[in-house]
């Protein structure tokens, strides 16, 4: 009996196979590029083992894109690179060119439009953040808004590789993190600061009590009564303020004008070069919601830039330079206030210390 081999079937579960979009020139080389080099900021060289070389420009873009510039970005797609462009995951646009004589007119095009090139080496890199108040629920401060601010301030630090390394930033509309906040070198995350307001006269009609109730990881949702019909009350003292309630029941009100806000964390990376990954620590505990430009978190982003940009040594990380000047000298220079909240009492912290995955002689 002969049998004869699988063939993929066609379908339309799941997505495409990736390189069915690849560059033919990375098709063609894939696995066996050699190295790079880099050109100007934001502009870099791939070189292949064949020989073959591919340019990529990146571009600063917005998370959030309208249909129209999505519509130049194909525009320039087409015009410059056979239609291939990609989309970072810090949200960075980047065109892959086999003609180097594309490079300066690619870049004026974008200086056109506005799109900033940059970001790659010793820069800061396109702000990786999640949707704030535009899309979410449980969202205690806004993505985009800071975002904008934050690199309007910063945008000579993407456009010029003068940092002593590389400097990743990101943001969080709450401490679900979204983003990659606990893993940057500076972190901004939405902090809520009370308990969710229960609004007794509708829970019953839109939540199921014992889902909202199970949905709390503390347990500090117990089952109550309020005019004869199921409800709920909240220990506050238990509430970590996560959000995972309102998910379930949107008669907990959890979002506060007054009250939300903004922490500051540093020292973060995923790069396990010259030392392990690790997580952020806090910097700053809270900073006020002020739309539309937000000055305080502006300001203290820019000022840890700046700190970090003056006293690091090259190839230095955030954490990397803190581990070598000491969090009193780290908070010093930067005139933070060293606050209670700066001090671990979490019960099993010391097992988080030194964890990693490096093999120690």
């Amino acid at each position: 009996m002969t049998t004869t081999p699988l063939q993929p079937r066609l379908t339309d579960i799941g997505p495409p196979s990736y390189d069915k979009y690849l560059p033919p020139i990375i098709r063609k080389n894939y696995g066996k590029w050699k190295y790079h080099e880099k050109l100007a900021p934001g502009v870099l060289c791939h070189v292949a083992e064949s020989g073959d070389r591919l340019y990529t420009v990146r571009g600063g873009a917005p998370r959030l894109l309208s249909i129209q510039t999505i519509r130049k970005f194909a525009d320039l797609a087409d015009k410059y690179c056979g239609g291939h462009l990609r989309f970072t995951s810090r949200n960075n646009i980047e065109f892959l060119l086999e003609d180097p004589a594309g490079i300066e007119p690619l870049k004026q095009d974008l200086a056109a439009m506005g799109v900033p090139v940059g970001g790659t080496n010793n820069s800061i890199s396109n702000i990786v953040h999640t949707q704030g108040w535009v899309h979410c629920h449980s969202a205690a401060t806004d993505a985009s808004g800071i975002v904008k601010s934050v690199m309007d301030a910063l945008c000579d630090r993407f456009t010029h590789e003068d940092m002593p390394a590389k400097l990743r930033i990101a943001l969080a509309c709450c401490l679900n993190m979204c983003g990659a906040v606990h893993c940057s070198d500076i972190a901004i995350l939405g902090v809520h600061r009370r308990p969710p307001k229960i609004q007794k006269d509708i829970l019953p009609k839109v939540c199921e009590v014992p889902t909202l109730i199970s949905s709390c990881p503390t347990g500090a949702i117990r089952s109550a009564t309020f005019e004869g019909k199921p409800s709920v009350d909240v220990i506050e003292e238990q509430c970590m303020y996560c959000g995972n309630c309102y998910t379930v029941c949107p008669a907990m009100q959890l979002n506060d004008a007054e009250n939300d806000g903004l922490s500051i964390w540093v020292g973060g990376k995923v790069s396990n070069a010259r030392s392990e990954p690790r997580f952020s620590k806090l910097a700053i505990p809270f900073l006020p919601n002020n739309p539309p430009h937000w000055p305080e978190v502006v300001e203290a982003v820019v000022k840890i830039v700046d700190v970090y940009r003056q006293n690091a040594r090259k190839y230095e990380r955030v954490g990397e330079w803190i581990d070598r000047v000491g969090w009193p000298r780290f908070f010093e220079l930067t005139g933070f206030e060293f606050t209670r909240y700066h001090i671990d009492d979490f019960k099993h912290a010391g097992l988080t210390f030194a964890r990693s995955a490096h093999i120690r002689y």
